[in-house]
């Protein structure tokens, strides 16, 4: 046998021979992954064999699956056997069961990763502490891989999945108490990798950017946490990221930054070209700002609204639909004013803010917008229409529609 043999099941199912990555027969097998991956989770505990049809064949959906799980076995130890002499041994047979048998020259991430979870449990030291969570956060390269062909495997990843997020909440707790902000967002980040739409995990990086003082950073993170949860989930920010927003607000009036900070984040917060891309709820809290400055200064400013498709249009999948608004928020960003504030309201529908435009300057506006859309997308039948209405005292009045043939409706 190899002098040393690396499985790696997590996020992938990977073999390496003396460090080296080898192809992978088994893999092109999702019976013999699933048995296998079955079998190691099970940290060579015997299995029994009517365990195993049951995973594997739930309502016996071959005609012999006692004959097919021998065969199985079978070509799964001949599989491994090609990879390298004596692997296939590693499967081992009992009577009426079987069991994975972990040689002294084979490491299998799974399963370091469940003793490190055991060991969190037990040490109490600090700097052990800290190195293993660095082991856990660089095991953990993913959700245990799956095949979707083992009934119940789903439990498996789910464990390995809430043991990972125990673990690194563990660890920015103790960072915290080391005040180690930087280290916490790298933790964060390497985390976010695995479960995007964890709230606790966002809130905890954009806690540690306001500890160091990085609050508009923390502003970007919020951002993108909200419209990620709205693309992907079509949901609302939770109740918690809801709260820390209006904390984080609050926070910001009464954090003690000295003059250089302050001049230091707005000169950086400066430097941001085009318009300003926002989820609904900051697009509603500039809104009730700028209509304060409208009734105190007089002046006018229009909502425009952009449609892509029809409400009822069956014809784009969500994909292509959701590539299709962030190319025209996109050219929305790139081509208004920087005082110009845009938001995704619906998966169809983008939403703006025009401060200081008259109705002509604002219907130029967006049909130079609709030209550029066509411009990226060209003998495209996509339908782009635009509604453009003055807010004020004449709120909720339409000025001007417009759809893809550029013909105009005028409102008296």
């Amino acid at each position: 046998m190899a002098d040393s043999v690396r499985i790696q099941m997590m996020g992938n199912f990977l073999i390496f021979i003396d460090e080296q990555r080898v192809e992978n027969p088994v893999s092109k097998s999702r019976k013999g992954t699933a048995l296998m991956e079955f079998l190691v989770l099970h940290r060579g505990r015997p299995v029994p064999n009517q365990q195993l049809l049951s995973a594997l064949w739930p309502e016996h959906s071959v005609s012999n699956p006692e004959n097919a799980l021998k065969t199985l076995v079978s070509r799964m130890r001949t599989l491994l056997n090609q990879m390298a002499e004596g692997l296939g041994a590693c499967i081992v047979s009992d009577r009426g069961a079987y069991h994975w048998q972990v040689r002294p020259d084979m490491e299998i991430d799974a399963l370091e990763l469940m003793d490190l979870f055991d060991k969190v449990g037990t040490e109490r030291d600090p700097a052990a502490l800290r190195q293993i969570y660095t082991q856990i956060l660089d095991l953990y390269k993913g959700d245990l891989y799956q095949t979707g062909d083992l009934d119940g495997d789903a439990g498996f990843a789910q464990q390995l999945h809430n043991q990972y997020l125990s673990a690194v909440y563990s660890y920015i707790e103790l960072l915290r108490k080391a005040e180690d902000y930087n280290e916490i967002c790298a933790v964060c980040r390497i985390a976010l990798e695995v479960d995007s739409f964890d709230d606790r995990l966002h809130i905890e990086l954009m806690k540690a950017m306001i500890s160091m003082n990085r609050t508009s950073d923390a502003l970007v993170q919020y951002k993108h946490a909200t419209n990620l949860t709205y693309r992907y989930l079509g949901a609302a920010p939770s109740p918690e990221m809801a709260a820390f927003y209006e904390e984080m607000n609050r926070s910001r009036q009464s954090l003690k930054f000295n003059l250089e900070a302050i001049r230091r984040e707005l000169h950086d917060s400066s430097l941001d070209r085009g318009a300003f891309v926002c989820d609904y709820e900051m697009f509603k809290a500039i809104y009730n700002l700028e209509m304060r400055n409208l009734e105190r200064l007089g002046t006018t400013m229009f909502l425009g609204i952009i449609m892509i498709g029809d409400s009822d249009d069956s014809s784009l999948s969500s994909m292509r639909q959701d590539a299709i608004m962030n190319s025209l928020i996109e050219i929305l960003r790139d081509n208004l004013r920087k005082g110009d504030i845009i938001t995704h309201f619906s998966p169809s529908v983008i939403a703006l803010l025009l401060p200081t435009v008259n109705y002509n300057t604002g219907n130029m506006v967006m049909e130079r917008i609709r030209q550029l859309f066509y411009k990226r997308y060209p003998n495209s039948n996509i339908p782009f229409r635009f509604r453009l209405g003055i807010l004020g005292k004449d709120a909720f009045k339409v000025t001007s529609e417009s759809g893809d043939d550029g013909e105009e409706d005028m409102e008296e």
